[in-house]
This record gives structure tokens, sequence and C-alpha cells, in this order.
């Protein structure tokens, strides 16, 4: 058996994966007696850990939001400028910590009181990361709320739209959220379709939990990034080059990681994949730079259609009174 640290922090991350534990179940997790485990639990109590309990034959525990935030020991302002932090940290596309960043935030809302929370969606409603992603924004709050589905192991009810423009109610069983190039994927066992499927959060519909647990299953692939690249590759996508004369620093902090950067000496050389030229033609308009377009041809003419079209917009003119 684990010495006693070992085992309250096993309780406490235990506690954290599931809304709801049976006293039994949890005490077989952790192998140990039913008498050890309300022992374990009073001490995450005396840590400031608000722990529920519930009587009887069928009784158990849970991680209740608290007054005020467990250790690490945070004030208010403290647990906003976090969790604000953390959502921006999310959608800012900064390579290796937008998904670790929606679990630290699922973790931080799961405990946060709700007065805090109410703070913290205020804010984030009004703010905006000074970070071009090139791709449509993800909800934090369905972020947050998937995060935390797939923690527990809960089955999701959600609409879908698909590429083609047909919308559908989904069940499903999430297993990871997964960020790849400017979206975000939610990986999950479509129980309507009966196979895996990794859906864009972006043509979702608000997603809600059932509050029905499931048995996670096997994926078939090595990971759930694998997967999802694996079925991004069998979407039709086309190629990007093209060549910008600026420095490759300036190009880089300009456009950010969706794309290849490198220099070849003359110029500053972009490579990229792409299901629409919107993008591209979004990355050239914001460098404010030269540039050739090596591939493909079209992307030219696509470019000049935006120019034209915000070469058309205009102020409104204010009547004097």
């Amino acid at each position: 058996m684990a010495n006693t640290s070992s085992r309250t922090l096993r309780l406490l991350s235990l506690l954290q994966t599931h809304r709801y534990w049976p006293g039994g179940e949890l005490a077989d997790r952790l192998e140990v007696s039913v008498r050890t485990l309300r022992r374990d639990i009073e001490r995450l109590r005396d840590l400031g850990y608000p722990v529920n309990a519930t009587r009887g034959v069928d009784g158990g525990y849970q991680l209740a939001a608290g007054a005020a935030l467990p250790p690490l020991v945070l004030d208010d302002e403290e647990a906003v400028a976090i969790a604000v932090g953390l959502q921006t940290a999310a959608q800012a596309g900064i390579a290796g910590i937008a998904e670790t960043s929606v679990r630290a935030l699922g973790k931080v809302a799961a405990v946060m009181p709700p007065r805090l929370r109410k703070r913290v969606e205020a804010l984030g409603a009004v703010t905006q990361p000074a970070v071009l992603t090139g791709g449509p924004a993800a909800d934090p709050r369905i972020l947050t709320g998937l995060a935390e589905a797939c923690r527990a192991e809960e089955r999701i009810e959600f609409g879908y739209t698909a590429a083609d423009g047909a919308r559908t109610d989904r069940l499903a069983e999430p297993m990871r959220l997964v960020p790849l190039g400017r979206r975000w994927y939610l990986v999950a066992y479509d129980l309507h379709r009966h196979d895996w499927r990794s859906f864009r959060l972006d043509r979702m519909g608000a997603p809600s939990r059932t509050g029905v647990r499931f048995r996670p299953r096997a994926l078939p692939a090595e990971d759930a990034a694998a997967y999802v690249r694996s079925s991004v590759a069998r979407t039709p996508s086309r190629r990007i080059e093209f060549l910008v004369d600026a420095p490759e620093e300036r190009v880089r902090a300009a456009i950010g990681p969706y794309a290849r950067i490198e220099s070849d000496g003359a110029a500053t050389v972009v490579r990229m994949e792409t299901e629409s030229l919107d993008w591209p033609a979004m990355a050239i308009a914001v460098l404010g730079a030269p540039v050739t377009v090596v591939e493909p041809p079209e992307l030219v003419e696509h470019v000049a259609r935006w120019a034209e079209n915000l070469g058309r917009v205009r102020g409104v003119r204010r009547l004097e009174r």
C-alpha cells in the first residue's frame, strides 16, 4: 500500500477526474479499507479541499466548488488572472501549451466558486487576444466543458454541421481534445455511427453532458493526435507557397506557427497546406511586404479579389444635428 502522502495525492487526483465516486469503488481504486479512505478524506478537508460525502449504502464522495480555492492558496484576483490567462493561451496557437492550458483550465474551473466564474466569463467575453490565428476561435466555455467531460468519462450530446452544411445530432463518448494547425478537434466514439470520429469544435453546437458514464474504448491509433492527423490527411487540401521580401523573423512573428517558414537568403519562403485560399490571403495581407506567389497561380487572383473588396470599405458619414 502506498504511504499516506502519496495516497492522499492519488485520492485528490481521482476526485478531480469524476463528479462523484461511490465510496467502495474509490477505496478499491486506492487499495485501502473504507475506514482508511474516510481518514484520507479528512486529511484533504484539513488542507482546504471541499469534499462532500453522501451517507448510506450508495454513499460516496465528490470534490465540490468551495467558498474559496484550495491550495495553491490563491486570492480572488490571482484566481481570475490565472483562468483568463489559461483561456488566452488555449486560443493563442502557441505550440505545445494549448492542450495543457485547456486541461489546467478545466481543473481550475471545477473548484472555482460561482462568483469568480462569473468574473472570468465576463472578462473573457470582452477580451480578444492580439494574436493572428487565422482559424475559427474556440469558445473557452466549450473547451472547458469538453475537457471536463473527457476527464469524467461522461457521454455528451451536441449538434454537428458537416462540411457540406448538413446538420445532425450526435451522442458520443469524448476521449481527448487535440489542437492541430489552426483548429481544435474532439476525438470521440460516435454512438450513432458506432465508430471513432474527430469533430471540429467550430462546427459543434453547444455540447451538453448527459450524466451517463462510460468505460473508455481502445482508440485505433497510437494516440488522439495521431488519429486527428490521419483524419485530416484524408481531407483534400491545397499546397501553398509564396516568397516574402522581408526578414524571416518578421514573417514568423506575423503569421506564427501555421506555416513552414525559412529563409533562402534572397527572400523568406512560406509553405502551408489549407482547404481554403482565404487563410493564405489573410497571411499575405498582414505581412505588409512584397510577395511573390509560387503556387497555386489562382492565389494571385484570390488576393486581388480581397483587395477589391477591401477597397470598397467606407466609413459612416455622420449627419450634422
